[in-house]
């Protein structure tokens, strides 16, 4: 079993994979979803995946888990190891997560199942719908 652990940045991920407690192997991927999709594939069902949270997490996550066995998604705010590291680069910060997670001391948050995804775009769907009725009626 692979423990992976990616920085994730508006347009690439920084990927550390960890294997026995070492970091065997550092790579980039960009963040476009066939290119996401082939890093995916790579993987195996027994690998897990460890990611912080950040503006496209939600999107990175949903496409990495139907490849490997679980994705945890860290909590930005309690990771103190990354937080207060003196040597702050991507590599750094990702084998760092992979291996917070090997040892179990990673401070992990909630991640919404495809249910409550489907009705929060229609909760948001709605609104819109309403938002416009009211633009429309006018004051």
């Amino acid at each position: 079993m692979q423990i992976v652990g990616m920085d994730i940045h508006r347009s690439f991920a920084q990927v550390a994979i960890l294997e026995d407690g070492t970091i065997i192997r550092q790579l980039r991927v960009d963040l476009v979803h066939d290119r996401l999709v082939a890093f995916a594939k790579t993987l195996s069902l027994e690998d897990e995946v460890v990611i912080e949270v950040t503006g496209n997490s939600a999107a990175v996550e949903r496409i990495l888990r139907p490849h490997v066995k679980r994705v945890a998604v860290a909590n930005p705010r309690l990771v103190r190891a990354i937080a207060y590291a003196r040597v702050k680069t991507d590599k750094v910060d990702a084998g760092t997560l992979a291996k917070l997670h090997a040892a179990g001391f990673l401070p992990e948050v909630w991640v919404a199942d495809e249910d409550t995804y489907s009705r929060r775009r229609q909760m948001a769907e709605r609104a819109g719908v309403l938002a416009q009725i009211i633009r429309i009626k006018g004051p």
